[in-house]
């Protein structure tokens, strides 16, 4: 098969590092791809992968056979709609289901609608009775803009003057018209936890568990990012709350079956949950893979991936089987100084040869590209993705760092504690 992967981060270079791996691959590209997607596959710059028809082009003309759109904002924007009316499979649900992620008060209202267990919320249009709305309630509060923000549009506020000006923000502006609507949430406690499923014709089938690191720097301090580590399974999660968040993913893809003449959603559900003192609750839900989770649950992943997107995409759920390799994944993002703020680009990066030549160690890179030297150098916030197997989770832990002593860039930052509270049982939590 000829197989398409659109996107351009770690998530992206992960998953065509999977799809490698399987003998029904036969020509692998990415659009735009990175500094690493180059070393597994062909990077295609003259794609928009925003646009249906500039996708669909670049399929006709290079007999692809499937289509793996890896960002929300395609699938948003109704790229995998355009492909499914031409008969191209893709992986990655239309536009309809997409808007679990392009519309959080829509995400909300399906919640609501289905009987699964999230945050107590309000929506406003306009600023005056949203800042009235948080007076009522106080502090901590959580605001979001409703629609995609980059990861950006969500503020935890732990007083009632943060959140005035998250909102302030919204309506002001900030993320366009992704701020036009708001909302408001209580702020739910307890661990975070991922589980993603692949779903098709109404039916979940449920990966490994994830838990990654939002902030910044060490301790869960510092500024929110697009996530700084991850490690799968997940230790802290008990049985009962597995059972729970399985039997919620079951009940969310039951709900987006074809329903007048919607059509199915075909591709990853992403639930973002909240280890709460009262169960699981959903925080938000995900329309693709996560970045960095795919990083640590695709290398655990035994069955064959193109085997389970072509299902997925063809709605053959009975051909759905998901087989895991019992072994502990640790993913360490480095990141460029100054991230998630402003950074310099440019940067010579050193050892990732020299790091996965380390037993059960894999780079997957975020922000690489090369300059006119032909040298890898940094070209984004997340630079690169240090993921490590192992028998335990202390031997994966250890493994990643390890990796990570090895690979140099200028101003090269990262978390030093990722997995480290999890190791310390739940209690860390409390």
């Amino acid at each position: 098969m000829n197989i398409l992967v659109l996107g351009s981060g770690g998530r992206e270079h992960a998953i065509a590092w999977a799809l490698s791996k399987s003998p029904r691959c036969d020509e692998l590209f990415v659009a735009p791809g990175n500094g690493g997607t180059a070393a597994v596959a062909t990077n295609v710059n003259d794609v928009d992968m925003m646009s249906g028809s500039s996708v669909l082009s670049f399929v006709r003309e290079h007999g692809v056979d499937l289509v793996v759109v890896g960002p929300e904002a395609p699938l948003v924007a109704g790229v995998a709609d355009e492909l499914r009316d031409a008969g191209i499979s893709v992986f990655g649900p239309d536009a309809a289901g997409a808007l679990l992620e392009g519309s959080k008060a829509h995400s909300k209202a399906f919640m609501e609608k289905n009987d699964i267990p999230t945050a107590a919320y309000a929506t406003f249009d306009s600023c005056d009775p949203a800042i009235a709305y948080i007076l009522e309630q106080g502090a901590p509060i959580v605001v979001k803009a409703d629609g995609l923000a980059a990861g950006k549009g969500v503020v935890v506020a732990s007083t009632v003057e943060e959140a005035e000006d998250a909102v302030r923000e919204c309506f002001d502006g900030k993320f366009g018209d992704a701020g036009k609507t708001v909302l408001i949430e209580e702020c739910m406690t307890g661990p975070e936890c991922s589980l993603l499923a692949f779903v098709a014709n109404g039916k979940a089938f449920p990966m490994a568990p994830a838990q990654d690191h939002k902030r910044a720097f060490d301790g869960d301090e510092g500024p929110n990012t697009g996530g700084m580590g991850v490690y799968s399974p997940v230790p802290i999660v008990t049985d009962e709350e597995m059972a729970s968040m399985v039997a919620i993913m079951d009940k969310a893809a039951a709900a987006t079956a074809a329903t007048d003449g919607v059509r199915d959603y075909r591709g990853v559900l992403y639930g973002g949950f909240m280890l709460t003192p009262a169960g699981p609750k959903i925080v938000e839900f995900n329309v693709r893979f996560g970045d960095p989770e795919t990083q640590v649950i695709l290398p655990r992943l035994k069955t064959d991936l193109v085997d389970v997107m072509c299902a997925v995409a063809e709605g053959r759920v009975d051909d759905l089987s998901l087989e895991w390799a019992d072994e502990w994944a640790v993913c360490v993002v480095l990141a460029s100084a100054g991230y998630p703020g402003a950074y310099e680009k440019g940067k010579v990066i050193l050892g990732i040869d020299e790091a996965e030549a380390l037993d059960g160690v894999s780079v997957f890179h975020a922000g690489t590209s090369h300059n006119a030297d032909g040298e890898l150098v940094t070209a984004g916030g997340r630079v690169l993705n240090v993921v490590a197997l192992g028998k335990t989770f202390e031997e994966a832990r250890e493994r990643a760092y390890a990796a990570c002593d090895l690979i140099s860039f200028e101003g090269k930052q990262f978390r030093t504690d990722i997995g480290a509270k999890a190791a310390r049982g739940r209690s860390a939590w409390e």
